[in-house]
């Protein structure tokens, strides 16, 4: 199993899904199965993360899932999925893939369509503000603790390809990378 993680914008989708190509792995999203309760209930991504933090139901329900369904040979991809594998009895190899916040916002504008960058910067800091409230609020979790990742790659200086087979290369020799 292996898991990624990391910020909004940081590469995390980009590099499960090379991953998942080139090996042959089940992808599991949390990402996408937090879009798809969103607009379940019909609710932007703001409003349904400032929902989140009134109902931790929502948050531990998506978590459930992940773990529950978390197997040998799946990738898992979200946020927490480093985090909450770590803190289950199930074994994996963590990555945590991290950019600079410009960087980061540059591509949510170009994947999501967004013209004005200014807007979307206090967007994606506000939705991490609430994100990172919630976790420590409900699993004491601090999001940017990488000390037990088994790699930390930046993805500003590194290609997906590069990532990729950093990931590969890393559960075929099991070193950790920093």
């Amino acid at each position: 199993m292996i898991t990624i993680s990391g910020l909004p914008g940081s590469g995390t989708s980009t590099a499960a899904e090379l991953l998942a190509e080139k090996t042959d792995m089940e992808l599991l999203s949390s990402g996408e199965i937090f879009r798809e309760m969103a607009s379940e209930k019909k609710m932007s991504l703001e409003d349904f993360s400032k929902a989140a933090e009134e109902d931790e139901t929502i948050d531990k329900k998506l978590d459930k899932k992940m773990i529950r369904r978390a197997d040998e040979g799946m990738i898992l991809e979200g946020r927490l999925t480093g985090h909450l594998i770590h803190m289950s009895d199930k074994k994996a190899f963590k990555v945590w893939i991290k950019a600079p916040l410009e960087v980061r916002v540059e591509r949510i504008a170009d994947r999501e369509g967004h013209d004005d960058i200014r807007e979307l910067k206090k967007q994606v800091i506000e939705r991490e503000k609430s994100e990172k409230k919630r976790y420590r609020s409900y699993y004491d979790i601090d999001l940017l603790e990488t000390s037990f990742y088994d790699l930390v790659i930046d993805s500003k200086t590194n290609t997906p390809e590069d990532i990729v087979d950093a990931i590969i290369k890393g559960v075929k020799d099991g070193v950790r990378d920093r």
